[in-house]
């Protein structure tokens, strides 16, 4: 594609996400309709549509809630973003019937006093409202209202960014069973009392598969006291676009149960109402080009407090299994064979975050505006740290639902996110786990915490090696049984450092279910991680944790590799805390861009040869020399770097 039709579709792009996407725009046309999604899925989103206060609720023990609630209560929640002058918020109402407004309108409070920000339509299907306000002042708290006609409202505060904040903390969260109804006051307390800067919520935020409005107000009734004063990503996963997994392989339609042929299902429609009402308010997609089909993407970056979390739809691009390599188990992405070469899986062209999302990885790492440490955000691991899949005896060697598969993209993903000593956030595995990956070595790429599920009632999984040995190089002193070296089913590289197996599914208080905290300390370049169970009490401290956290790195040791030789030390004048970047000569291949601490740094490197440092204050772009040639850390003779 040459560079005017790319630059044209991107422009395209932009202006369907300004105005909402072509399918909502042609349900506005016909806003009563009973059937938005075609004749093809006449029942999608049932609950929302049609004549829907003449629906009665199903009396069933898991049904969701009421849509046909009190007129002043027609506002159900609304989370949003801001970052770099920008604030983004999506207000989700229930639905609104014919004689009703269709707009909403957002106020600010003001020495005392409510202002009027903007109005905009609520948009049908899925009865949202989505508000952007320019030229965002983020250095002050300021009160919110959403308002729907004379007496509905939704309150809460626009926090300013905390960078002024040492520790700045993230409460990581997947998988929130629709099975269990009602509220979650027993997370909702905790996270009050931690109180997070972020609120990330991985994937699967409902299982109605059909019914995502339903869905969607129910998990925010249950988040809403949380959401409402802080900012918040929600990214979908499987479950939330309907599906039991999913490998969205750029957007071309699924036709098998399970969906292992790759695409998606339902029509692009329902999939771009579900992304609307989950991740519109996240900072606009860094890429807006739509996939196949118009689906829509929203890959983008969030700086919140100093950390720069890159958001990634690790679902989207990947290749399904079925038809691409051979059936080695039960089904397409579960094998079963003992006897077979995890590399034989591992085909050429097989994709997982897809080439766009690693241009996006590229441009992120060397962009350090509004950053000191830099951080990951998905939905899946990129690995399978899991033994037991379902039931506590039903082992399975691999699962290709992960992105441990395929292989080769993975640690090519794993080598992106090396480079800026991040660490990776994530769900979806119903496991909490720390892992740290290896691409080439043990122990030589970044940390991953996958969260519990916040409410575990779909599917268990365990960590049970069949040997019940530990790996080499144990975490010491740790109260579990099994970490240390391993290799997962797809043969990739692992060292466990914890693990929270369920001691008894079918018990409420042992399923094992919860959410992370992670715990990002500017000043010391460190990380901790912490895992609490669903019904642990937080004022008990750290021995209220699950067993193994929490768990304290050096952001430093996200880069494993060992240095082989080293550059000449750089002494920085006019900067303090610049971006570093080296790159190899010979392959032109970038080491690491990194900012750094102090006004000294010595560059590490991991094979002699010739090297290009760049430096600059937020990109590495004032400063540049090629042709410098690595030695032992003694006989390099220091460089004076003038800054710009």
């Amino acid at each position: 594609m040459n560079l005017t039709r790319r630059w044209f579709l991107k422009l395209a792009a932009i202006c369907l996400w300004w105005r909402g996407t072509p399918s909502v725009q042609a349900a506005e046309t016909a806003a009563d309709a009973a059937k938005p999604f075609g004749t093809e899925f006449p029942n999608l989103d049932s609950f929302a549509v049609g004549e829907w206060w003449n629906k009665p609720t199903p009396k069933t023990a898991n049904a969701p809630p009421m849509m046909n609630v009190p007129r002043d209560q027609v506002v159900a929640f609304a989370l949003y973003t801001h970052d770099r002058g920008v604030l983004k918020l999506t207000a989700q109402l229930y639905p609104l019937k014919p004689d009703e407004p269709r707009e909403a309108r957002l106020e600010f409070q003001r020495n005392g006093e409510w202002t009027e920000a903007a109005k905009v339509p609520v948009l049908f299907p899925g009865w949202s409202a989505h508000f952007r306000i320019e030229n965002w002042d983020n250095t002050h708290d300021v009160p919110y209202r959403v308002r729907h006609g004379a007496t509905a409202e939704f309150v809460g505060l626009i926090r300013k960014d905390p960078t002024d904040k040492e520790e700045i903390v993230v409460a990581n969260m997947s998988c929130n069973s629709s099975r269990t109804t009602g509220l979650r006051p027993e997370i909702i307390e905790n996270l009050k009392l931690q109180n997070p800067d972020l609120l990330f919520f991985g994937g699967d935020q409902t299982y109605r598969h059909t019914e995502h409005t339903a869905g969607w107000i129910e998990f925010g009734l249950q988040f809403r006291d949380v959401i409402r004063d802080r900012p918040t990503v929600t990214i979908p996963d499987d479950h939330d676009v309907g599906h039991p997994n999913l490998w969205g392989e750029n957007g071309k339609r699924s036709y098998i149960s399970g969906n292992a042929d790759g695409g998606y299902f339902y029509p692009p429609e329902y999939v771009n109402l579900v992304q609307r009402h989950q991740t519109w308010h996240l900072p606009d997609p860094v890429d807006p080009v739509p996939i196949d089909r118009g689906i829509t993407v929203y890959f983008t970056r969030l700086r919140v407090g100093g950390i720069d979390f890159a958001i990634l739809e690790d679902r989207k691009f990947k290749t399904g299994p079925a038809g691409k390599i051979p059936q080695m188990g039960p089904r397409p992405d579960h094998i079963n064979d003992p006897k077979y070469d995890p590399k034989s899986i591992d085909l050429p062209g097989l994709q997982l975050l897809g080439d766009r999302q690693h241009q996006f990885l590229r441009e992120w790492s060397a962009d350090w505006t509004g950053a000191d440490v830099k951080a990951v955000l998905s939905q899946t691991a990129f690995c399978g740290a899991v033994h037991m899949h379902g039931g506590r005896n039903d082992r399975l060697l691999a699962d290709l639902d992960c992105n441990g598969w395929p292989q080769t993209a993975r640690n090519k993903a794993l080598e992106e996110i090396r480079r800026v000593q991040a660490v990776h956030l994530c769900g979806d595995q119903h496991l909490a786990v720390v892992v740290k990956h290896g691409i080439d070595d043990f122990g030589d790429g970044p940390y991953s915490f996958t969260s519990p599920a916040l409410v575990n009632t779909i599917y268990g999984r365990w960590w049970h090696p069949e040997d019940e040995k530990p790996g080499p190089n144990p975490v010491a002193d740790s109260p579990l049984p099994w970490t240390g070296d391993f290799k997962d089913g797809l043969g990739n590289r692992i060292s466990m450092m914890a693990y929270a197996n369920p001691p008894n599914i079918a018990n409420e208080k042992q399923r094992a279910d919860g959410y992370g905290l992670v715990r990002f300390h500017k000043q010391t370049r460190r990380v901790t991680f912490e895992c609490w169970p669903r019904f642990a009490d937080a004022k008990d401290g750290d021995k209220a944790q699950f067993p193994g956290w929490p768990i304290t790195i050096d952001m430093a040791a996200n880069d494993g590799r060992k240095p082989v030789a080293w550059l000449p030390e750089l002494i920085f004048e006019n900067a303090r805390n610049p971006v570093v970047q080296v790159v190899t000569d010979a392959t032109g291949e970038v080491v690491y861009s990194l900012r750094v601490q102090g006004e000294r740094f010595q560059p590490p490197v991991f094979a002699m040869g010739a090297y290009t440092v760049h430096v600059g204050t937020d990109r590495p772009d004032q400063w540049k020399q090629n042709g410098i040639k690595a030695g032992r850390k003694e006989e390099v003779k220091p460089i004076t770097v003038k800054v710009t």
